[in-house]
């Protein structure tokens, strides 16, 4: 089981960005953040009988406890909302005791004996039952479980044993489409060092951090500020210091899109014929899910660090959150990490005062397609503007302030990516210096060479075998998403 954050003072932060991977770009145009909609959130064929597609929406807060149960193979067997919740969950032993909301205990059978296995009472779970929880006690991620024995009654309600499932059982050939904006109030936040600050503002005029900081709304900010390493010999005045702030609008992307066996007709554009290769394989024909929003970044690196060849890095604030997606009578739990960071390389030789502003957009996250499996989908605009540039001396260092995170549903982790903006300097050049013979000649010392100051972006990432949740053919290995690396010139000039 994850270790979970312990909850700040000040409720906040988010998986903000849950930042790019491949295909990214940091390209002048900014998209605007109500047209990012993935092309594969569409199911791949339209439902026959002409259904509506299932709303996605933010679960209101009186459905924090909210479950849905399906009974697959049995009249009425498409997923409903129910009265039932899930008063306790054992995550070694699967066993979970399930209640009726509002009564505390469910009623025993007419002869105060054990329900047996399989049998179904009206405000009862039984066999068979596939249940879908938002968070609940002993599940912090929520739950997407089977029903495999009704193991009897006790004071809290109906214990039972449950087997791992996917939410094909519950959306089967219906589609959904959406994207939810994060609540910034709802986050964990653990620091890991002293000057970490966390912001962020919501309707109603809410506002939590440090007391002047602007923030949009549905926004969050972290800013961060210390000391590190002073390269050695450096003199006092070359003390070296890294601070800024990334402020995000995260939301999350979801899809799915009906059955896999109705999505398995494909049609061949070259030739006009339509190969039909009809399946009774079960799982959806698409599925999309990912993070985005919007960026603004703001960072500075001074002095001359203490730099290795190989970069070091240094956590600075671990975040988490359990958004809960409404997809129809479905409470969708999306599970979003993201561990802040700084990271410093180079040769310890060069000072620097240097700072960049960042404003953009992104999009990150896994798509499937019947024909092509799952694929990742990421991109980002990002517009990159100079504040501060200066470089002396000979030497290079690289500084980067990035976000390593993971979505997943229901605690099956299914997205990481890793985006690290950055901030490069590097000069070159010679000294000379000739000293004349005689008393009273001076030395002539002549310098000369050139600089140059860069911003950028790597970014890389995984898709993982738990995106299978949705119904999806398991994927056999972790697909890497790809190095992507974008960069760009700031500032340059001669000594």
């Amino acid at each position: 089981m994850r270790k979970r954050p312990s909850r700040a003072l000040v409720p906040a932060l988010a998986a903000s960005a849950l930042f790019l991977a491949a295909g990214c770009s940091a390209d002048p145009g900014q998209s605007s953040a109500a047209a990012r909609t993935p092309d594969a959130g569409t199911s791949a064929t339209a439902t026959a009988n002409g259904d509506q597609p299932l709303a996605v929406a933010a679960a209101p807060a009186a459905a924090a406890t909210s479950t849905a149960v399906a009974r697959p193979g049995s009249a009425g067997a498409k997923a409903r909302k129910s009265s039932l919740k899930v008063k306790s969950y054992d995550s070694h032993t699967r066993r979970a005791v399930i209640s009726t909301v509002g009564k505390g205990t469910s009623s025993p059978s007419p002869t105060g004996t054990p329900t047996p296995a399989g049998t179904a009472t009206p405000g009862r779970t039984a066999v068979g039952d596939v249940i879908a929880s938002a968070p609940a006690p002993g599940a912090p991620d929520g739950l997407l479980a089977k029903v495999t024995k009704v193991i009897g009654e006790t004071a809290d309600g109906t214990e039972v044993q449950t087997a791992p499932t996917t939410l094909d059982a519950l959306l089967g050939d219906d589609d959904a489409k959406g994207t939810v904006p994060v609540d910034p109030a709802s986050f964990d936040v653990e620091r890991l060092l002293p000057d970490v600050k966390v912001s962020w503002a919501k309707t109603g005029d809410i506002h939590s951090g440090p007391e002047g900081t602007k923030v949009p709304l549905g926004s969050l900010r972290v800013d961060v500020a210390t000391k590190v390493a002073t390269a050695e010999g450096a003199p006092a005045s070359a003390a070296a210091s890294v601070s800024g702030f990334v402020q995000v609008k995260p939301e999350v992307d979801f899809s799915y899109g009906g059955g896999a066996s109705a999505a398995s007709t494909t049609s061949t554009a070259s030739t006009g014929s339509t190969a039909s290769t009809a399946s009774t394989a079960s799982g959806p024909g698409a599925a999309y899910l990912g993070v985005s929003g919007d960026w603004t970044s703001q960072w500075a690196l001074k002095g001359r660090a203490g730099a290795t060849a190989k970069p070091v890095r240094l956590p600075f604030a671990k975040l988490h959150a359990d958004p809960v997606l409404q997809v129809g009578p479905v409470p969708v739990v999306v599970n979003l990490d993201l561990t802040c960071y700084f990271e410093i390389s180079g040769d310890g030789r060069v000072t620097v005062d240097v700072e960049q502003d960042l404003k953009g957009d992104f999009k990150a996250g896994g798509t499937f397609g019947t024909a092509a499996g799952w694929t990742p989908v990421n991109e980002s605009h990002m517009d990159s503007s100079p504040v501060r540039t200066s470089v002396t001396t000979a030497g290079s260092v690289k500084a980067a302030l990035g976000a390593q995170a993971t979505v997943g549903l229901y605690g099956a982790v299914g997205v990481t990516a890793d985006l690290a903006p950055y901030l490069r300097g590097e000069a070159a050049g010679t000294v000379t210096a000739t000293t004349p013979v005689g008393s009273g000649a001076k030395s002539d010392v002549a310098a000369s060479g050139s600089w140059a100051l860069y911003g950028g972006l790597d970014l890389s990432g995984t898709l993982q075998i738990q995106l299978a949740i949705f119904g999806t053919p398991v994927i056999q290995h972790a697909i890497p998403l790809g190095t992507l690396h974008r960069e760009w010139k700031l500032a340059d000039g001669k000594m």
